[in-house]
Formats: structure tokens, sequence, C-alpha cells
């Protein structure tokens, strides 16, 4: 009972201190908030390093931490591939969007895109989807959250719709009361808290298998079970036709996905120059990609200590790979929830996700508050009023209560399909908008509406058809079963459809057009092309 009370008083310990630290830099930076300029983008004052570990923050979502290193234990290379895309669609965002999407007085995709086509009624559009990317995953996020803090502190399953209240309301606090700023405290906070214990978690792993990268993976593929396959492309999807294009599709949607989620793309708006993003970059890859790492080792690690036939029966997906290699790395313990290293880790895992959730809320209010009542062209920080954020700070209220109403009804179910749907949105949509823009000249808000009520039909209704929502043990549906497309990710479909809807909305010429004006035509000279102003 003494190592239960000890582990459990060091969670409580952990959790609180994480809970009051996090509110304090909220407080300070809370100060400034009726500034549209501090609220909604912080004010430029994180600087390339801050700004850098806060995209960093962002990046590194539950399902970065938890679904991929289940994804690792479960399924070998495949879940190696995915921590690669995770790093891989990070350069991605920094080398190609960095220094282009930044702009004085721009807080949303929307904002962006209206000053950057000359034409506010993209705005409406841009909303809807930023709203549909984010709340599937906002949901998975909260839940995820209730779950965490449930097997922190030993509590029933009873708890957990109370636990997912708490976790809530702690984002609703964040989110309105510090703003971007206040969040951008935060996910530097996580950054330092995941990686350290994950990098404890990893070093744990490795000096158990005599700091053998080799002697680790060849204990992971026997507690796989799987043999060679272990070692190859196939475990995740199968090694069919099927299997082979919708791992292609999976990746394709990871990368494109993640690099153009609105709560990243956000923090790149306010980047003073091209050279503190060029630094900014490099401190938002570097951490990333050692906790890849790290992940990596850490669910080799799951499979080498747990076995595949454990993890697999606690979650299907692997989710709770994570907390469980915690208790074969501490055998002193009475038990995995008893050992103060689980209670390190899971306090790590709960810090993820409520920051997480934090950013996303954010985004999303900002969205909603902006992009669906804004009625002139974008505005600069001057023109918005304090109004307009007393008016977001309400929608971070609405959005938080209706994810934890969602999320405490949705909790028993299967959190990959809508983590599909909210990867599949983002990067259906999101990248063929951003490139046309960014790189074609012609393309306007007709090319923008295409692509965006074009494409989210066609994902929902490829989704509601695949083996993720029925006819699989762990589809959304399992007791249904009217799959009839084969893809569990619709990415190898959907991405395409945008950019080809985009291209063809650019070329389709309504009757009676008129030539681009002076503004949207000098958006286009040489000068301008690359630099994102």
């Amino acid at each position: 009972m003494s190592g239960s009370f000890d582990a459990r008083s060091l969670a409580v310990v952990i959790f609180l201190g994480f809970v009051a630290v996090s509110l304090l830099l909220c407080g300070l930076a809370a100060a400034d908030q009726d500034d549209p300029d501090h609220f909604y983008a912080g004010g430029s004052s994180l600087g390339p390093v801050g700004g850098g570990l806060a995209i960093a923050g962002d990046y590194v979502s539950a399902a970065t931490l938890l679904s991929t290193t289940g994804s690792v234990a479960l399924a070998g290379f495949d879940g190696v591939l995915f921590a690669l895309a995770t790093v891989a669609s990070l350069v991605l965002v920094m080398r190609l969007f960095a220094e282009r999407l930044r702009r004085r007085g721009v807080f949303t995709l929307g904002d962006f895109l209206a000053d950057r086509l000359a034409d506010n009624s993209v705005r409406r559009a841009l909303g809807v989807a930023t709203l549909v990317v984010l709340a599937p995953l906002l949901i998975v996020q909260l839940t995820t959250a209730g779950h965490v803090m449930t097997a922190m502190f030993g509590l029933p399953e009873g708890a957990l719709t109370g636990c997912t209240v708490a976790s809530g309301t702690l984002m609703v606090c964040y989110s309105a009361f510090g703003g971007m700023r206040g969040t951008g405290y935060i996910q530097i906070l996580k950054v330092a808290v995941v990686l350290a214990a994950v990098t404890l978690l990893a070093g744990l792993v490795l000096a158990r298998f005599g700091w053998s990268p080799s002697a680790l993976f060849d204990a992971a593929r026997e507690g796989s079970g799987a043999g060679d396959d272990y070692a190859g492309p196939g475990l995740q999807f199968g090694h069919g036709l099927a299997g082979g294009l919708d791992l292609i599709g999976f990746q394709l949607t990871l990368v494109l996905g993640a690099a153009c989620m609105p709560h990243i793309t956000m923090r790149l708006h306010p980047v003073r120059d091209a050279r503190t993003a060029r630094r900014a970059g490099v401190w938002a890859v570097a951490p990333v990609a050692v906790l890849c790492a790290g992940i990596v080792v850490v669910g080799l690690g799951a499979s080498a200590l747990v076995g595949r036939e454990l993890l697999y029966a606690a979650d299907p997906a692997g989710g709770t790979s994570l907390l469980m290699v915690t208790g074969a790395l501490d055998p002193a313990a009475g038990g995995p929830r008893e050992s103060p290293l689980f209670a390190l880790v899971a306090c790590a895992a709960f810090a993820t996700t409520l920051a997480a959730v934090a950013g996303i809320t954010l985004a999303a209010a900002s969205s909603l508050a902006r992009d669906f009542t804004t009625k002139s062209g974008a505005q600069g920080a001057g023109k918005a009023s304090g109004r307009e954020i007393r008016r977001a700070r309400l929608a971070v209220v609405a959005i938080g209560a209706a994810a934890v109403l969602l999320s405490a009804y949705t909790h028993d179910r299967n959190p990959q399909v809508l983590l599909s749907l909210s990867f599949a949105a983002a990067a259906s949509v999101l990248p063929p908008v951003l490139f046309h823009a960014l790189f074609r000249p012609g393309f306007g808000a007709r090319g923008v509406r295409w692509t965006v009520y074009g494409t989210l039909p066609l994902i929902v209704v490829l989704m509601v058809l695949s083996p993720a929502f029925s006819g699989t043990p762990v589809a959304l549906f399992p007791e249904w079963d009217f799959a009839v497309f084969p893809l569990q990710t619709p990415g190898l479909v959907t991405i395409p459809a945008g950019f080809l809807l985009g291209l063809l909305a650019s070329r389709a010429k309504p009757p009676g057009a008129t030539p681009p004006g002076p503004r949207h035509r000098a958006r286009w000279t040489p000068a301008r092309a690359g630099t994102g102003a």
C-alpha cells in the first residue's frame, strides 16, 4: 500500500505543480489580452527560440505520444514510418510555409487567404474547413486527457466523465485567459516535461538491453509474435494491395495533414521576418526529432518487455503501450500504477493532451470569432475591437462545453476514426488551397470554395463506407458492417481530388468574368511570390 500511496502522491504533486505553473504563466500572459495582437498572435513576443518550441509543443499531441508508441509496439516498421512522417511533416511546415504565411494583422487561415486573394468571401469556407479539421481532433484529445487522468490517479471508470469535465475546464481557462501567448508558454513547458519523461523512459529501455539497439529490436520482434514481418511494412494495414495503398495513403495524409493544421499555421502568422522563421524552424524540428526517436525506442521496449498479447488486450490500437511499459521497467513496484515512474510518465502524457486541447480550442474559437463574423477585408490588429476578443472568449467556452459533451458520449469508442477524419480533412483541403494560393496565379475564391465544399463531403462519405467506420473489431461501430470502400484512410483519393478541384475551379471562367484587379495582380509579382508578403 505504501508504494501505491507514494506513487499516487507523486502523481498528485506533479499534476498540481504543472497546473499551478501553467495557470501562473497564463496569468502573466493575460495582462495585455484585450489587445487582439496579443490574444490571437502572442504579440510576436516569444522570439525564435520560444516560437519554435511553442510550435513543437503544438505538434506533439496525444496521437504523437500515445498512438505512435502503440503503432511501433504492435506494428514495428509501420510505426517507425509514422514517427518519421511526423518529423518530415514538421520539416515541410518550416521550410515551405513558415516564411510565406507570416503577415502582420493576420490571425487565422481565413484572414490569410482573404488578404492573399483580396477576396473576403473565402473566410466562411476556411472557417468551415477549420472547424471540421479541429473538432474531431479536439474530442479525441479531450477524451484522452480524461482517460490519462483517471489512470494517473487510479480512479474507477465511473470517474472518467468527471475527469473529462475537469480537463475541459482547465482547457477553457488556458485558452480564454492566456490567449496565444499563454498557450505558447504552456507548450514550451510541455515540451520540457514530455522530452524529459520520454528521454528517461527510452534510456531505461536501452539500459535493460545493454544499450544495444539491435538487441532491443530482436527482443521486440520476438515479443511481437510477428517474426520477420515485424521488420517490414504491412502489420498495421495488411499485406495485400489494399493494405499497401492504405499505408501509402496514411503516410501522405499524416505528412500533409499535420503540416497544415490550423493551430500550427496560426503560430506562423506573427513571425517577424525570414531569419526569425528559419531560426524558429531549428528549435521546432530538433525537439520533435529527439522525441520521436525516444518514442520509437519506448515502443520497441513495450513490445519486448510487455508483449503483443497484453498490449493488444489492453487496447487493440496500442494506446496504452507507453503507460504499460513503465510497470515492466519498475518491477519493484506492486504494479504499473504503483510505480513512481508511471506517475511521471502519466503526468507527462496528461500535460501533452491538456496543452494540445488548449491550442486547438483557441484556434477553433479564433476562427469562429473572425471567419464567421468579419465582413470587411482582412483586418489588422489595430482594427479588431475589444468586443471581438470578448466574442472569442465566449467561443472558447462554447467550443469547450460542446467538446466535453461529445467526448463524454464517445469515450468508449475507438478514437482512430475521428483522428483519421481530422487528418484527412486537413490533408485534402488545406494543402491544395495553400499551394494554389501561394504558387498559382489566377487561383481565387472560386477555387477555395470548390476545394472546401467539394472535398469535405467526399471525405465523410468515404470514411462512413470504410472499414474504419464499421465491419472490423476496432471500427467506430464494430456491431455494424456496411464497409464497401476498401481503404481505412481516404487520403489517397481525397488529396488528389482536393488539388484537382482547385485546379479546375481556377481554370473555369464564369460568364462575364473580368480580369483580376490591380491588388490581386500585384500579389504575383516575382519579388512577392515567395515571401508571404
